[in-house]
């Protein structure tokens, strides 16, 4: 049976089209319209790279912060469950995911099984999401990658203690105007490694489990991944489209519901 995983971010929506346990297509598109029409103008990117249409998916399975707006799908399941299965069919000996979005970011301890047995969130600050990266960026006055990049080339690494975006916003300003300024990578340094002491600490109420996964959209940015590495002591598994995690594992359970009722 052909079937859809549906991942309804706050920026962007991913999904993921399943026949038979083979990905056929996949698409990520940025938010343009709300809910229901969003998430059915993904599945209509996805699909034409397919022979069938929209009316030919048996099952959808939707998550995400906007999952409860898609009135079509079959059911709605928590990130944290669809991030576990995702994992688990990506890399089965992953017990800890990272998934670090936009305005999110959510730790999940995964069992053999792929499923969730705990899992733990900040959706109430922006320090440790890639909202605060973005900010970061534009107080530094270049773009994202460019940053990411130039952490790398660190001598040292700036401190940027404060947990609250606003104040570190401060403290970088503080950095660039002393004198002499704190060199530039230092401080793009010290922003990640800001970032990666939130999420490490929240990895490590979780209890730190290998192997660990980083997914979501800020997995692509190598000044963090390199930060939150050294923040936890290991190396980080991370997907070659660490974006759409959750809308494999959504179609994963998608495909597992449907084959109940067949």
């Amino acid at each position: 049976m052909l079937v859809a995983g549906l991942d309804m971010g706050s920026l962007t929506t991913k999904v993921i089209i399943l026949q038979d346990n083979e990905i056929l297509s996949w698409r990520i598109i940025t938010a343009a319209e709300e809910g229901e029409l969003q998430a059915r103008r993904a599945i209509e990117e996805a699909i034409k790279d397919t022979r069938f249409s929209p009316k030919d998916l048996g099952y959808i399975v939707a998550t995400g912060a906007g999952r409860k707006s898609v009135s079509f799908a079959h059911k709605q399941r928590a990130p944290a469950s669809c991030l576990a299965r995702g994992a688990n069919r990506l890399f089965p000996s992953v017990r800890t995911v990272i998934d670090v979005g936009a305005e999110t970011c959510t730790v999940v301890s995964v069992n053999e099984r792929g499923g969730a047995d705990d899992s733990i969130g900040n959706e109430r600050c922006a320090s440790g999401t890639g909202v605060f990266l973005e900010a970061m960026a534009k107080l530094m006055q270049m773009p994202l990658e460019e940053m990411a990049k130039a952490s790398l080339l660190a001598e040292s690494i700036a401190e940027i203690s404060n947990m609250c975006a606003i104040f570190a916003e401060q403290e970088v300003i503080s950095h660039v105007h002393r004198e002499p300024p704190t060199p530039k990578n230092d401080i793009i340094a010290g922003i990640h490694a800001s970032m990666a002491t939130r999420i490490g600490g929240l990895v490590k109420r979780i209890g730190v489990k290998e192997d660990v996964a980083l997914s979501g959209g800020v997995a692509k940015n190598i000044g963090f991944i390199r930060a939150l590495e050294g923040n936890l002591g290991l190396k980080l598994t991370i997907p070659s489209e660490p974006q759409l995690l959750a809308a494999l594992g959504a179609a994963c359970i998608a495909q597992e519901e449907s084959a109940k009722k067949s």
